[in-house]
């Protein structure tokens, strides 16, 4: 099984290039943006021809939120323009195209979680450039799987979970954001779920058992809490790991006394149901990884 995967320096990246790495089975080409840069449609069709890859993971994303919201064109060049040319290339050779979306093609304002089948209504460019792009690999590449996902953090580059643990040692108190809800997960996890759907799709013994069902899934950590609770849960695990005696106080506020450029989406559950139906992948357990990274965040 041959995987090429783009965006190998991001936190779902790394992570998929350290699993790979002890997959004997699989030779795989990892590429970061510059080695291949994904709006280019000839070094995009170059690359893709001559490695002719089983499956393409799309891990590439322009994930500036605040930033996209004056950067229009460069966010639609990377998260709309990128995946169809890689989606254009996938398909000229026959490979399973993964793409990886967000929470934020959901404008957040239904009651309850969101389901595969719940309209997209993004509510920030950064949002509408994803959306773009999933409509984009949808059209040109009839084997796909579109992975939506929330929160993502890891021990690798800039995230939440490190953000918090930064300000932690620079500050006595902290504010943080109380009416936004979703799930946060793990990239290792995120990258685990997406070499298992690749492999049930492509292993023919499979593909003999169970009926193909490509398109968009849902996958994200469990439980659901807002970014106060987690921000909470990050600081508590410090003090049960003995990490920091110091006392830090966490303010809970809402949206409104944090304006951000981009508006956020205030419900980012997901329903990720169908994701463990078909491939018996279950919600992240966000809570066991921050426990078990430890040392790996700071």
């Amino acid at each position: 099984m041959k995987i090429l995967i783009t965006g190998s320096e991001g936190q779902v990246g790394r992570c998929l290039v350290k699993q790979l790495h002890s997959m004997k089975d699989v030779e795989y080409l990892a590429l970061n943006k510059d080695d291949l840069d994904i709006t280019d449609r000839k070094e995009v069709d170059k690359t893709v021809n001559e490695f002719k890859p089983d499956a393409i993971i799309n891990a590439a994303a322009y994930t500036a939120v605040d930033q996209a919201e004056e950067n229009i064109e460069l966010a639609f060049s990377i998260n709309s323009d990128g995946p169809k040319y890689l989606a254009i290339a996938a398909n000229h050779v026959g490979a399973l195209m993964l793409h990886i979306s967000t929470d934020y093609v959901f404008s957040g304002n239904k009651e309850g979680v969101y389901c595969e089948l719940d309209s997209p209504s993004p509510k920030n460019i950064y949002g509408k450039s994803k959306y773009s792009g999933e409509r984009e690999v949808a059209k040109h590449c009839p084997r796909h799987i579109i992975l939506r996902t929330s929160w993502v953090f890891s021990e690798y580059g800039s995230n939440f979970v490190k953000s918090i643990l930064r300000l932690s040692k620079e500050k006595d108190e902290l504010s943080i954001v109380c009416d936004q809800f979703g799930g946060p997960t793990y990239a290792g996890d995120i990258s685990n779920a997406l070499l298992v759907i690749s492999k049930s799709l492509l292993v023919k013994s499979n593909l003999k058992k169970r009926k193909t069902e490509f398109g968009i899934y849902h996958y994200s950590g469990f439980p659901h809490v807002s970014w106060y609770e987690f921000a909470s849960c990050i600081i508590e695990g410090q003090y049960a790991k003995k990490e920091t005696d110091k006392e830090i106080k966490i303010y809970a506020i809402s949206s409104l006394e944090f304006p951000t450029k981009a508006s956020r989406p205030k419900n980012s559950k997901l329903n990720c149901l169908k994701i463990e139906a078909g491939f018996s992948i279950k919600m992240s357990d966000w809570k066991k990884t921050l426990n078990d990274l430890n040392d790996d965040m700071s």
